[in-house]
């Protein structure tokens, strides 16, 4: 009996030299989570025996323990690199639309030929559905998708509204905006320009064009004329308004001039909005202006070409324009259209929301990187990989977000190290040579008593 409780013994002892190497082994890899051996006495008694001098049959390997403790922090310039910092593990799956899912800690993702977020290994990280703002439709397991970035940003959009801020000088010397021309510079006062888009993403130059005209004797209110173009076409407004004059000499407003100048194409006339300011230089006039993509150069023909929108709009809102003695300034100038977009960045937040920015100056929000957790962490099934699977020791995976709940953050930028400390596994290593020492010399020791006994004549 003695034989089989030191071969035990040895056992026991390869077996903790076996977790400590493995433990070593994995020092350096991403996401691991040390092993700890745990064991058991064995015993074996019975009503007839007696129990004051049994004696032990040995040892034996009771569970060789997962140890889920934080792992150390290292940051990296890879934004799709991630670790949690708390509880929680990343959901993966091996193929797109199944629901066979590993669960892990190793953050180290990357991008696919099919723009998907993949592991080392290929599997797919899975994310809950968001809305345009960003708010997670669904923290449930089952609705859970593998994250795509696509590097577009889809269709383009149209400009419909321009914001104009600005002050215009009231010094400025009078014209008359029915000889406007916009290639000659001595025909306006003042001009701005915003790069608008089309129906299909296509650029375009929209210029605006100030005119202070004669204001009469008249005091209390002054006007000036609005005229734009679009690469250099014409475009009317639907707000063309008249200004007011003063020809008498009793100051009455009897003079009645149309905001309009000659088209400068020589088809048809040019109407612009009027701006009206009081005496403290507010703006009293109608906001916003409407223009319209119709040329007046050729009667019919699209200003912005022949295969985009002839019926796209842009309302100009002016916002607060001022009229004070100082230089004309623009302070705002901002349209809503955009283009295509290429992908210029990923960005992960710490609530696990993965936003893309685009070169058309858009951010959108893909996905938010799912987090599970388990009521018995040490009851998960290993798979390799640093990957593990739900067991009935470990409890159904709880889905939820990052930084809510007992779910800690997500760092970007950054991987879980292995959270195997070198100095004790050495330490342990040392420990379990000589707990085998100790036994093979226990398994020698019942050889020799052995060969003495035979050796008896």
């Amino acid at each position: 009996m003695s034989f089989n409780i030191a071969l035990s013994g040895i056992a026991a002892a390869q077996k903790d030299l076996n977790t400590t190497a493995n433990n070593i082994a994995n020092v350096n890899t991403i996401g691991f989570k040390e092993s700890r051996t745990e064991f058991a006495d064995v015993y074996a008694n019975s009503i007839f025996s007696n129990g004051k001098t049994a004696v032990g049959g040995g040892a034996t390997t009771s569970q060789v323990a997962q140890q889920f403790h934080q792992g150390s922090l290292q940051f990296t310039s890879n934004s799709l690199d991630m670790a949690i910092s708390g509880g929680g593990f990343f959901v993966t799956s091996s193929e797109l639309g199944t629901k066979d899912q590993s669960f892990t800690r190793a953050g180290a993702f990357k991008v696919d030929s099919g723009n998907y977020m993949v592991d080392s290994a290929g599997n797919f990280l899975q994310g809950f559905p968001v809305d345009a703002d960003g708010n997670s439709t669904s923290v449930s397991l089952t609705t859970t998708k593998p994250i795509e970035i696509p590097d577009k940003a889809g269709s383009p959009v149209k400009s419909s509204t321009v914001e104009i801020q600005m002050n215009l000088n009231v010094g400025e010397t009078a014209l008359d905006p029915a000889n406007f021309n916009p290639k000659d510079s001595d025909t306006f006062n003042n001009s701005t320009s915003v790069t608008i888009y089309d129906s299909l993403g296509e650029s375009h130059i929209m210029t605006s064009y100030f005119i202070k005209p004669e204001q009469g004797s008249y005091t209390g209110e002054s006007n000036w004329v609005a005229f734009y173009a679009v690469d250099g076409k014409p475009v009317d407004t639907t707000v063309a308004g008249s200004y007011e004059t003063d020809t008498d000499d009793d100051g009455n407003k009897d003079g009645n001039a149309l905001a309009e100048a000659t088209n400068p194409d020589g088809v048809g006339t040019w109407s612009g909005a009027v701006l009206t300011f009081n005496s403290v230089g507010a703006n009293i006039s109608s906001n916003p202006a409407s223009i319209t993509t119709e040329s007046l150069g050729t009667a019919g023909a699209n200003t912005l070409g022949p295969e985009a929108d002839g019926t796209q709009t842009l309302n100009i809102k002016f916002d607060n324009p001022t009229q004070y003695a100082s230089p004309f300034e623009v302070t705002k100038l901002a349209q809503d259209g955009i283009t295509v977009g290429r992908l210029t960045n990923v960005g992960i937040g710490a609530d696990g929301l993965v936003t893309a920015s685009y070169s058309n100056g858009s951010t959108v929000p893909l996905s938010r990187v799912a987090l599970v957790r388990f009521a018995n962490e040490q009851g998960l099934t290993q798979v390799g990989n640093t990957s593990w699977k739900a067991s009935i020791e470990s409890g159904a995976a709880l889905a939820g977000e990052a930084n809510s709940g007992t779910f800690g953050d997500i760092k970007s930028s950054a991987l879980e190290q292995s959270n195997v400390e070198l100095t004790t596994e050495l330490v342990d290593l040392i420990s379990a040579q000589r707990n085998f020492q100790a036994n093979s010399r226990t398994l020698e020791v019942n050889n020799t008593l052995n060969q003495t006994i035979l050796q008896i004549r």
